[in-house]
This record gives structure tokens, C-alpha cells and sequence, in this order.
């Protein structure tokens, strides 16, 4: 008979999610396998990396061990590298040069000196002991003495094996987490306006509907399609959506819109009206107003904002090319982003572009996270739409989205966080900008109100 795992879908896919999108291969259940070294290291051993998962009351702890186990107990084993994660509190750290040491009666890691145990387990007793240190991190309770309901071990299929993988994907992790909590925390500058407006605008099929699909997704924490993808000949998106982004399901709307247009195009009379552009950046336009290819919307609009707000206006907008089709824009293409290009200067709006589908992600972004390596042909099209917009390469920025797949992936969220992060300080730096005679009112009024 088949044996099951305990994981719920969701938690087998956080746990691919976590290890760098791969599968996992029940290897050994002690409820159904039996609770003992011998009994785990003849199910376990030398299959090469495997994560073991262990059932705790309220939380799941499990350690990654990219060497193999070895065949036989009163043995030590170097392990260059391992993680461990608590999957609930969905936090993980990592112990490099560490050693393996199994007896009969348990599996602890040791440091590579043998001075400090960090982890030990006991499957006859059911017990787990944790290094206090190693469950302050994990934001575990405070005691290190575990009783556990079930452990398990998983071949881990898939992984990449290099020097530097465990620190690169625990520190992903770490990197993403600490992103979305400043995002989180994240207020407009001087307090002129309650959240930032992000404009993207581009040709049909470029990805500006994916891109706040792909920021919703991460907030939300599993990938969503609100708004519909078009494809590369007509516009899906014909309204003009003002999409606000919450922090969870039930949580609160964050300080920042991301508003999605229709697609340009190089014809006449097809995709966005030129003449919409000004109200849109201007705070006019309605949401869910329906564009019309022919005719920009008028005054006479039954919801035509006439008297728009700072807060009302587009504080960023967001060129949104496709990296593997610059080359391809046409004369007229280029002719009316330079159009659009001189109203967005005119309103002192930010401006920033967003390359998306960069299929090497993984490879853009440097060992540490905190910055962008280009390859050699990401770097000729920054170049090329720097020399074309005349838009500094510090604000032009890369992005794959998550537009085909379903699962996240923790370094594909560390490069659309990141150009999030960006477009807003941008923002910022435009508000703080703008003429006194545009923001002391407002901050006049703020102070009558305090």
C-alpha cells in the first residue's frame, strides 16, 4: 500500500517553493516505517538530497541536507552545507560546514569542530532537541525540548548542486521576506498624498497586466490572474482599471495602485487615444472607464473628474517593454512614446521602464540579491532603450512575471518586489519635487487638521 505524506498540497508546495521549485519523493514515515535510526537509514541512505520534515503541535521543522545520509550508524559526516526551516513561521537559516553524527539512538548536526550540536533527534523517544540559539531564529517557542507527532524524510529530485546553493536559496528567502516587510511598511513621502498611483504603459502583449498580476500574487501569497492577459495582436485590457493591492486576503489595502491601460499601438484610431494619456496622468479619468480607440474621453463624461487631487494624479509611470521584442519596435512605435514621453514630463511625473520576461532571472540578480548583473544581451537592450528614452539606466528596470506559471518562485519575487521598491522611490523623489505652490496647500490643510 501506497504511503502518504502528511503535508497538506499547500505545504509540499511552500516546501518545492522553498528548495527552488523541485519534487519531492517520500522515502521514509516512522509511523509506518518505524521509529528508529536503523529503520530511517535503511529507507534514507544514499539517496542523494534529502529534506527531513517533523511534526510538531503547531509547526512543521525540517532540516535540508544536500549530501546524502550515510549507510550505517556510529558514523560522522561532513555536510558542506544544510538549512533548517520552520515552515509556519516561514522563516529558515543556515549552517555551513556543519557535520552529520549518527548513533543508534540519534541523529544530531554538529558545528565542523564538534564543540556545538545544533540539532538532535531521537525517533524511539519521539523527541526533538533544538539549540536555543537555532530556535530564536526560526521564531520557535522558547524551550528546545520537542515532542514530536511524525517524522518523515523526502528525496529531494531537482536540485541544483552547487557550492553555493543552500546559502543562495535561504538567502533568497530571507531577501524576499525582508523586501516585502519594508513594502509593507512602506508610506509616501511628506504625507501629500495616501498612496502612490503607477501608471503602466505599453504595447499589447508586453506584460503591464502581468506585472500587477505578479505583485498581487506575492502579496496574496499564491499566484492570481486578476486582471486578463491580452495577447500579442489586440488588446485584452479595452478599461482603465485602478487596481488597489491588499496585504493577504483579509488584510489592508497597501499605500500603492497599479493602474492598467489599454495597449498602444503603432496605427492611428487603434489601441490607447493619445489624447486620454494627459487626463489619465492628470487624475481625470474614472476607473473602469471604457477607452475608445477613436475619441480620448471629455468633460462631458457622466464620470469625468473635473477638479482632480494630488492624490487623484499618476505619481509614477511605467514604460512596459517586452526585452526580447526592442529591437522590433517600429519608427512609429518609438514616435509615440516620445509622445507619450513629453506630456509625462509635462505633468513632472516619474518615469521608469520595466523590461519584462527575462527568462535568465535566476542569473540577473548577483549572489548577495542586492544587485542586477546583466548578461550581455539584457545589458545591449538597457542600452538601447536608455540611448532610445533617454531615461537613466538606474531606472531601467527587469522583470520576470509570472504569466505561465503557478508556482512561486522566491527569486523571481525578489526582482518584481524590488522593481516595485523602486518605482515608488522614484515617486517619492518626484513629490518631493514638485513646486510649493502644488504642495503647501495641502500640507497647510494637514496642519489645520491635526
Amino acid at each position: 500500500m501506497a504511503v502518504t505524506t502528511r503535508l497538506t498540497w499547500n505545504e509540499e508546495k511552500r516546501l518545492q517553493k522553498l528548495l527552488g521549485n523541485v519534487s519531492l519523493s517520500l522515502l521514509y514515515q516512522s509511523s509506518v516505517h518505524g521509529c528508529s535510526i536503523k529503520d530511517m537509514l535503511a529507507r534514507c541512505s544514499c539517496q542523494g538530497s534529502t529534506i527531513t520534515v517533523i511534526y510538531l503541535g503547531d509547526n512543521i521543522f525540517g532540516a535540508f541536507l544536500l549530501e546524502h545520509y550515510p549507510k550505517t550508524v556510529q558514523s560522522v559526516r561532513k555536510q558542506n552545507s544544510s538549512f533548517f526551516f520552520s515552515l509556519q513561521n516561514n522563516k529558515t537559516t543556515a549552517f555551513l560546514n556543519t557535520s552529520l553524527k549518527i548513533t543508534d539512538e540519534e541523529l544530531a548536526f554538529h558545528s565542523s569542530n564538534h564543540e556545538e550540536w545544533f540539532f538532535s533527534l531521537v525517533p524511539k523517544k519521539h523527541k526533538l532537541w533544538l539549540l536555543h540559539s537555532l530556535g530564536k531564529e526560526l521564531a520557535m517557542n522558547s524551550y528546545h525540548d520537542y515532542s514530536y507527532r511524525e517524522c518523515e524524510v523526502f528525496r529531494v529530485e531537482g536540485i541544483k548542486n552547487e557550492a553555493n546553493y543552500v546559502s543562495r536559496i535561504t538567502g533568497a528567502t530571507e531577501y524576499r521576506n525582508m523586501l516585502l516587510e519594508h513594502l509593507r511598511a512602506y508610506k509616501p513621502c511628506v504625507d501629500l498624498v495616501p498612496e502612490i498611483r503607477i501608471l503602466l504603459l505599453g504595447p499589447v502583449g508586453s506584460g503591464k497586466s502581468s506585472f500587477f498580476n505578479s505583485v498581487k500574487s506575492i502579496f496574496q501569497g499564491h499566484v492570481t490572474r486578476q486582471a486578463t492577459v491580452g495577447s500579442d495582436i489586440t488588446s485584452i485590457t479595452e478599461m482603465y482599471r485602478i487596481y488597489s493591492i491588499k496585504d493577504g486576503k483579509e488584510g489592508k489595502s497597501l499605500p500603492f495602485m497599479i493602474c492598467d491601460s489599454m495597449g498602444l499601438d503603432e496605427k492611428d484610431g487603434v489601441g490607447l487615444c493619445m489624447g486620454d494619456i494627459p487626463h489619465i496622468l492628470k487624475g481625470c479619468m474614472p476607473d473602469r472607464y471604457q477607452f475608445n480607440p477613436h475619441q480620448p474621453i471629455t468633460s462631458r463624461h457622466s464620470d469625468f473628474i473635473i477638479s482632480p487631487s494630488l492624490k487623484d494624479r499618476i505619481h509614477c509611470v511605467a514604460y512596459v517593454l517586452d526585452i526580447n521584442s526592442i529591437n522590433d519596435l517600429s519608427s512609429k512605435m518609438v514616435v509615440k512614446f516620445k509622445q507619450v514621453q513629453k506630456e509625462v514630463l509635462n505633468c513632472g511625473t516619474a518615469q521608469v521602464v520595466l523590461l519584462t520576461k527575462v527568462n535568465n532571472y535566476h542569473d540577473v540578480l548577483q549572489d548577495n540579491f542586492l544587485n542586477m548583473k546583466k548578461s550581455i544581451t539584457s545589458q545591449s537592450q538597457v542600452i538601447n532603450v536608455h540611448k532610445m528614452l533617454n531615461i537613466p539606466i538606474s531606472n531601467i528596470l527587469m522583470v520576470e512575471n509570472y504569466a505561465s506559471v503557478w508556482e512561486q518562485d522566491p527569486v523571481k519575487d525578489i526582482l518584481i518586489l524590488s522593481v516595485l521598491r523602486q518605482m515608488l522611490r522614484a515617486a517619492d523623489n518626484s513629490l518631493e519635487d514638485l513646486p510649493l505652490s502644488e504642495t503647501g496647500e495641502i500640507l497647510g490643510q494637514s496642519e489645520l487638521c491635526m
